[in-house]
């Protein structure tokens, strides 16, 4: 009788001890055999670990951590062989089950992120967003050579391309914002890809946001910019 009521209090104990949450992320780095894997998140600035795992033979991963609302947190590898720097993944973190697969060798840049409605948006986003900074990249390229030859025609021309070109990536970002108005990720890439647009554009953006979007981290973020902007 003793060594079942003995069982019994281990079993709760060890119920009461595991870890609960709203959020959990899974995944697995393929090639990793030593490391530890942080979540972290920005905080006043500064980035803070969340949790923490030693990695030691098996590749995959499991975090459960409780989150109030839908932010970026990043997975950062800090590997034992300290060799790379390309070492934390950012990734739209809300409640539900989020999976993230990558690899030692190339650990953001392989990564692969489901399970957050907002990273799958994020993600269209960036492909796009890609195309506009590898068009800029060749753009600089060429004016940068038409610099080297003095051809002022062709500065102007490359010029007047890179501000078109900005403006189209201004316009794309704030009618992807506008269409994604209900989720997270909205005010999110205002503040983080075109927080230097002028103030009336990222005002008529704001406003376009329901209530939900505008008291999120981001959407107080955004208001506080749009009026610190105002009184200057």
């Amino acid at each position: 009788m003793n060594k079942i009521v003995y069982i019994l209090l281990l079993s709760i104990l060890m119920v009461s001890c595991s870890k609960t949450g709203n959020l959990t992320v899974t995944g697995t780095v393929k090639g990793l055999k030593k490391g530890t894997l942080y979540v972290q998140s920005v905080q006043d600035t500064m980035l803070v670990n969340l949790d923490s795992l030693v990695i030691d033979g098996e590749p995959e991963f499991e975090f459960i951590l409780d989150i109030k609302e839908p932010e970026v947190y990043y997975l950062h590898l800090d590997k034992a062989d300290e060799s790379g720097y390309d070492d934390r993944i950012p990734f739209f973190a809300e409640a539900g089950i989020i999976n993230i697969t990558t690899s030692l060798k190339n650990f953001e840049g392989f990564a692969a992120v489901t399970g957050s409605e907002n990273q799958m948006h994020w993600t269209q986003f960036k492909n796009m967003n890609k195309q506009f900074n590898d068009k800029n990249l060749d753009l600089i390229k060429g004016s940068f050579n038409a610099r080297q030859r003095d051809d002022q025609e062709e500065i102007l021309a490359y010029d007047d391309s890179l501000q078109q070109l900005l403006k189209r990536k201004y316009l794309y970002t704030g009618n992807f914002a506008t269409t994604n108005k209900d989720l997270e990720i909205a005010p999110y890439l205002v503040m983080t890809q075109i927080p230097d647009a002028t103030t009336p554009y990222l005002d008529t953006l704001y406003k376009t946001f329901p209530r939900k979007t505008r008291n999120s981290k981001y959407g107080k973020q955004l208001k506080k910019l749009i009026e610190e902007r105002k009184k200057q």
